[in-house]
């Protein structure tokens, strides 16, 4: 049986609220939807829901509001089974949420209020601290404060922890503090947006993934989506293939791809292997409709798995 991993999120917790409409309203008028949807969401919840349902013991690591949505968001992390310890309402600030606006054609407009994911702070990391050195993979986004970003992988760093930084929603990134992080997972559009490298091949990809490499970093992973993903290290790179299915919504693959590829390698899975594992577990999840419930169990991965491997 291969090991349990033990993976701890520090990141962001968001509601997604998702309104239907044949039309966007004009300036001061209203009108009625057809339909609403809310959704837990958030990069770092997505990671930890993905790496829980791939079989990782799971500790989270956040900060939700003094609202109606900050609870909600504490027992659905408990309902996945992931250890909630160390997430907390803060007074006064609301969770973070993301009012989504869709017409017919699927055009949407979306609104990011951080709330209290940018209350994360270094100190948290610390109370932390006793949880975070037991793991073996410390997986970090850039939904909350870079500083605690930078603090947390230097704190990774000086126990030995494995680290895995996806730079979502991308931004100026600060190299010198990213030297000797273990993976640096972008998409194609992240890694345009920090390199100002265009991404649009495979051979884009190798170009971009070496120039992060020479900044310092040991490993990068650029999802490609279905193009499959480019893996780079100071011994070289290559390209991992795509696994093919029927695509519905690819809206969470990355987080997929991350929360499972931290598993998978937990379980001392070879790194390419691993990558291939992630790029069919992020790749089934473009087969349902929307982010967490689209992820697949570990049961049903293995199937699949089994059937394409």
């Amino acid at each position: 049986m291969a090991k349990r991993p033990r993976i701890a999120i520090v990141g962001s917790a968001n509601i997604d609220l998702t309104t239907f409409a044949e039309r966007f309203p004009k300036p001061g008028e209203t009108i009625f939807g057809q339909n609403f949807n809310l959704g837990f969401g958030g990069k770092g919840a997505n990671q930890a829901v993905a790496a829980r349902l791939c079989g990782a013991d799971v500790y989270m690591v956040a900060r939700v509001g003094s609202d109606l949505f900050g609870p909600a968001t504490i027992e659905n992390f408990r309902k996945q089974g992931i250890d909630v310890t160390h997430v907390k309402q803060v007074e006064g600030l609301s969770s973070g949420v993301a009012p989504i606006f869709v017409e017919p054609s699927g055009q949407n407009r979306i609104l990011v209020v951080k709330g209290a994911n940018d209350a994360i702070k270094p100190a948290d990391v610390d109370a932390a601290g006793e949880i975070l050195k037991s793991v073996d993979c410390i997986v970090l986004q850039f939904e909350i404060p870079l500083e605690t970003v930078y603090y947390t992988v230097a704190f990774a760093r000086q126990h030995g922890i494995r680290c895995i930084l996806n730079p979502a929603p991308a931004q100026a990134v600060d190299m010198a503090a990213l030297r000797d992080l273990d993976y640096f997972v972008p998409n194609e559009h992240e890694a345009e947006t920090i390199i100002g490298v265009p991404v649009k091949t495979v051979e884009d990809a190798r170009q971009c993934a070496e120039k992060l490499v020479a900044a310092g970093i040991r490993r990068v992973i650029i999802t490609l989506g279905a193009n499959g993903a480019f893996l780079a290290s100071r011994e070289g790179g290559r390209h991992v293939a795509p696994f093919t299915v029927n695509c519905i919504d690819s809206t969470g693959a990355g987080d997929a791809f991350i929360g499972s590829f931290a598993v998978f390698l937990g379980e001392g899975v070879p790194e390419k292997e691993a990558v291939r594992r992630a790029n069919l577990y992020a790749a089934l999840s473009t087969t349902g409709i929307g982010t967490q419930k689209s992820f697949y169990d570990r049961a049903h991965f293995d199937a699949e798995w089994a059937k394409r491997a």
